[in-house]
């Protein structure tokens, strides 16, 4: 069986409250991407089966509603939340659904995420910042103590960066040129593994052992700086390590970045027993043949299992 875990679509509605607000939403219109996101029956289901893939983890592409002022946040996560339980209820076999969370209204986060959990969703997917609000912020302890009673893993996900971070850092090109480095191209992905660092630093998962969080694209930079990353354990006062937070708190998926290479460094500092498969649809698309050959990069057939589906069954209560 093979699982993917990061597989986008949108909500209509919310894509029309989001307009004018998030610049990446862009990326949403390209090709035949806005169709595929807005399907969530036969067709992405016939896109499954030519890939191979049995069972997709749908989640909402960035930002979510967390850029959102905290009332229409609160209304349009629960009706995206219905409406994934929706086609979950619809397609049994073939989907499951992550969360999307109002974080823009720090304390209605908490009670979704129940809601959320008592209509079947496996998880829930945020984003490092909901305005000026960073993920780590104490506010959102109660959320963290929550998924981590309820078991309901928090996948991170990359955003678009603060527009002050982009006028420092990712401006001066062409428009296309300065949103791909602040997306795709570099920023997404710094920022979400600052994001994630952050957390460690907070001291979260000291407060929350249990917690469990999920990184695309191979741990977002973070994997790739660990002995950098280590040397602030001490000085954040940390019980542990970043490397054991990251080996005992964190799983990592591949985002349909299908590199050997990614796969060998990744195997180098934490374990098969964290590595999830996912394609990133409809971003990342793919081929049944490119999927194979990737999965015969695993040197056992246990570890190949492991990464299929055994590390999602287990995670995600599948």
């Amino acid at each position: 069986m093979l699982i993917g875990i990061e597989e986008h679509w949108v909500l209509p509605e919310l894509t029309a409250a989001l307009a004018g607000r998030d610049d990446s939403l862009a990326f949403n219109d390209l090709g035949d991407h806005q169709e595929r996101l807005r399907d969530l029956g036969e067709g992405r289901i016939a896109t499954m089966d030519e890939q191979g893939i049995d069972l997709a983890v749908l989640a909402q592409t960035p930002p979510g509603t967390q850029a959102l002022p905290a009332g229409d946040a609160v209304r349009l996560s629960r009706l995206a939340n219905d409406v994934a339980a929706q086609a979950v209820t619809r397609h049994p076999a073939r989907f499951r659904a992550l969360s999307t969370l109002p974080m823009s209204a720090p304390h209605e986060v908490a009670d979704e995420l129940r809601r959320a959990a008592d209509l079947g969703h496996v998880g829930t997917m945020v984003y490092g910042r909901s305005g000026d609000l960073l993920l780590d912020d104490p506010v959102y302890d109660g959320f963290f103590a929550a998924a981590e009673a309820l078991r309901q893993p928090v996948f991170l996900h990359p955003q678009l960066p603060s527009d002050a971070l982009r006028d420092a850092s990712y401006r001066g090109f062409d428009p296309m040129t300065d949103l791909a480095l602040a997306t795709f191209g570099w920023g997404w992905h710094v920022d979400a593994g600052l994001a994630a660092l952050r957390l460690v630093l907070r001291g979260t998962f000291d407060r929350h052992p249990g917690l469990q969080v999920v990184l695309g694209h191979w741990g977002e930079v973070l994997l790739f700086w660990l002995d950098r990353a280590d040397s602030l354990a001490r000085v954040a006062g940390l019980e542990r390590s970043v490397s054991d937070y990251l080996r005992s708190n964190f799983h990592i998926t591949t985002s349909g970045m299908l590199n050997p290479a990614l796969l060998r460094h990744a195997l180098s500092v934490t374990t098969a027993d964290r590595l999830i498969f996912s394609t990133d649809y409809p971003f990342q698309h793919p081929s049944r043949e490119r999927i194979s050959a990737f999965l015969d990069e695993f040197e056992s057939d246990a570890d190949r299992e492991k990464f299929k589906s055994g590390n999602a069954s287990a995670l995600f209560g599948i």
